[in-house]
């Protein structure tokens, strides 16, 4: 079977953009930030509370000011946390 070799680069390509798109990066700060989150308040509850009652708690009570913080930082040439 032959392998198509333009596909291949095309896909190494997109996964380049990906991976440098600012988009992206932001996502994958914010995911962290999520599961640090999880991590505290499963560690507080002495059980795992689970991604999505991280992610909606966190969402709720610290994700506005994450994003100003990290506006902030963007914009004084600083490299987010």
């Amino acid at each position: 079977m032959k392998e198509n070799v333009k596909g291949d680069s095309s896909d190494d390509a997109s996964a380049h953009f990906l991976k440098n798109s600012v988009l992206y990066k932001e996502f994958l700060a914010e995911r962290e930030e999520i599961l640090k989150h999880k991590w505290i308040e499963s560690e507080k509850a002495g059980s795992d509370i689970g991604f999505e009652k991280a992610l909606l708690d966190w969402i709720v009570k610290h994700r506005s000011n994450w994003r100003e913080r990290r506006m902030r930082e963007n914009r004084a040439g600083k490299t987010p946390a």
